[in-house]
Formats: structure tokens, C-alpha cells, sequence
């Protein structure tokens, strides 16, 4: 597995959430600008994993949003993986993690 995600960027709509598999995962959003804006995952409380967890996601986003999933078992490490990449690469977390940050999260170095 790559350290950053690679898949295709897909528009946000409900057709595209609609054919997601309930498997545990994570999952990035970006903006109409492609700036990620908000990583999450589908853990063990959503009900059909990472379909439930992009339907809320859609639910809350204007139009214009894309996303893209990893299926991964180890959600809740990859996710931190994520953060602390996008830390590494842009100086900050994503907006909308930044409003409600981890409790303790890592450095990581991908240089």
C-alpha cells in the first residue's frame, strides 16, 4: 500500500455513495478547488460502513465535492496516517478535522 492515496477523485452525489460497499475504511472529501477539506472513516459504529459514512457526508456538503475510499480493517491507524501526511504536506489539517483535531496526534515524515 502507497503512503498517499492514489484512486480517482468522484463527485459527491448520491448515485456515487449509492454504490459504495459497507466495509470499514477511510475516506477523503475535497472541495470544488480539489483542497481536501475534511478525511474521516467508517469505522465499527457506522451501520453500513463507509456507504453510511459518505451518505452523512453528503447530507451536510454543498454540491461540488468529490471523494475518494480506501477499504482498509486498520481504519482508525490509516486515518491518523492520513492526518499526519496531509500535516506533513500542507503545514495543517484539513479544515473541517482542524475544528475538532484528535487528541493526540503523531508527526510523520514522508520525505
Amino acid at each position: 500500500m502507497q503512503l498517499r492515496p492514489d484512486k480517482p477523485w468522484i463527485p459527491l452525489t448520491a448515485e456515487a455513495v449509492a454504490r459504495l460497499p459497507g466495509q470499514l475504511g477511510v475516506y477523503q472529501i475535497a472541495d470544488a478547488d480539489g483542497t481536501i477539506v475534511h478525511i474521516g472513516y467508517a469505522g465499527g459504529h457506522a451501520r453500513f460502513g463507509l456507504r453510511s459514512a459518505l451518505e452523512q457526508e453528503l447530507a451536510a456538503r454543498p454540491q461540488g465535492h468529490t471523494f475518494r475510499v480506501e477499504i482498509n480493517m486498520q481504519y482508525t491507524t490509516r486515518y491518523q496516517e492520513l492526518l499526519m501526511l496531509h500535516q506533513a504536506d500542507t503545514g495543517s489539517l484539513p479544515r473541517d478535522n482542524a475544528a475538532n483535531p484528535p487528541p493526540r496526534l503523531g508527526r510523520l515524515s514522508p520525505r
